[in-house]
């Protein structure tokens, strides 16, 4: 087990990160030795709760750990801020207060809903990460962002909450299809580009070790992307300047999950993001077209998407570009690859230019 410990420069907050296989004893242990808080509340969905949730909640009355479980609608759909509301209702009829603490099992949508939650219930209580997902096992578990949607605006109301641990349990993948996995990839990818050109080559040289679940790779590839995260999220945590840089493939990927209804999966979402990006940095002569060809070609191999659908409405999506809480007065801020290894952030660019791009690379 590898573990990673983080200080987050704005909060002092410390947070530790463990990486490893079959992890849920442990944790338990951890949790008692090293308390979190008298009454735990595990939040999960209700997919998870079946399959997890009750193994969890074992361990954890195992550990003399005072724990209840509430499990909410899977779905980006229900990330809003009724489901926040009645998360808030079961804690009080509970007694939850403020020695309490919170853990999230689940993938993204539970992660920020239980941050957000954490974040504001009697001012703030402490919470720990135990993502289910590779998706959040990359990304979205690390960093402290936590946020609710406002109609069809992603992520429009949130907070900046560090989780004071996140538990990477490798053997909690082997239960996920493989196009979860792919969603994870697609953070993964998104990481190596804006910062480690080696964990680029490492993915391009291992993808079917990662797609075939080996837990040493998928421990270099889950260690590699946490420390590239928590470097960024310690030099800028509340999105200053150098964190924007993670936004990488989200911009258009955002407009495409909002655009579908968030029928499309974040992962892939985020894949036809980096290849307009990539292809616009391409066309506006920053990146070399050898490297926009490397970065699609790995995307390809691991089975995600390059090509947005050609029915799909240009104007639309460069309009919900506009309204991406990214965008600042009304101009478009967008993560362009220089070299895989380096990116910088743009603004302003024409969105004739965009729309013109996105056509380029609609199928």
């Amino acid at each position: 087990m590898e573990k990673i410990n983080l200080i987050f420069t704005a909060s002092k907050k410390p947070c530790e990160i463990f990486v490893g296989v079959d992890l849920l004893t442990f944790l338990a242990n951890d949790l008692k030795e090293r308390s979190l808080g008298n009454h735990l509340g595990i939040i999960t969905d209700t997919m998870v709760e079946r399959i997890l949730g009750n193994r969890l909640q074992r361990h954890l009355i195992d550990a003399d750990l005072k724990t209840d479980m509430v499990a909410i609608r899977p779905g980006e759909g229900f990330k809003r801020w009724e489901t926040v509301e009645s998360i808030f209702k079961w804690m009080a009829d509970l007694g939850f207060d403020r020695k309490s603490a919170l853990l999230s099992l689940g993938g993204g949508v539970v992660g920020d809903l239980t941050g957000f939650a954490a974040s504001l219930y009697m001012r703030s209580i402490p919470y720990a990460q135990i993502p289910t997902t590779l998706l959040a096992q990359v990304d979205s578990s690390l960093g402290g962002k936590t946020a609710i949607d406002l109609g069809e605006k992603k992520n429009l109301l949130g907070t900046f909450h560090q989780p004071e641990r996140v538990y990477m349990d490798l053997s909690l993948l082997s239960t996920l299809p493989q196009s979860e996995i792919q969603n994870g990839l697609a953070e993964a990818i998104k990481s190596a580009i804006i910062r480690d050109r080696l964990f680029f080559e490492f993915l391009e040289d291992h993808y079917n070790t990662v797609l075939s679940r080996e837990h040493r790779v998928l421990e270099k590839l889950v260690s590699c992307c946490c420390r590239i995260k928590s470097a960024v999220v310690m030099e800028d945590e509340k999105e200053r300047g150098l964190r924007q840089i993670l936004n990488f493939g989200h911009t258009v990927g955002h407009a495409i999950e909002s655009y579908t209804d968030y029928s499309v999966p974040h992962g892939r979402a985020v894949s036809m993001g980096i290849s307009v990006e990539t292809t616009l940095s391409t066309r506006m002569k920053v990146l070399p077209a050898k490297e926009k060809e490397r970065i699609l070609q790995l995307l390809d191999k691991v089975g995600l998407p390059t090509r947005i659908p050609n029915y799909y409405d240009r104007k639309k999506l460069v309009g919900l570009m506009h309204s991406d809480k990214k965008a600042e007065e009304g101009m478009i801020a967008m993560v362009l690859p220089v070299a895989i290894g380096t990116v910088s952030v743009r603004r302003g660019i024409p969105p004739s230019l965009i729309e013109s791009v996105l056509e380029e690379v609609m199928e």
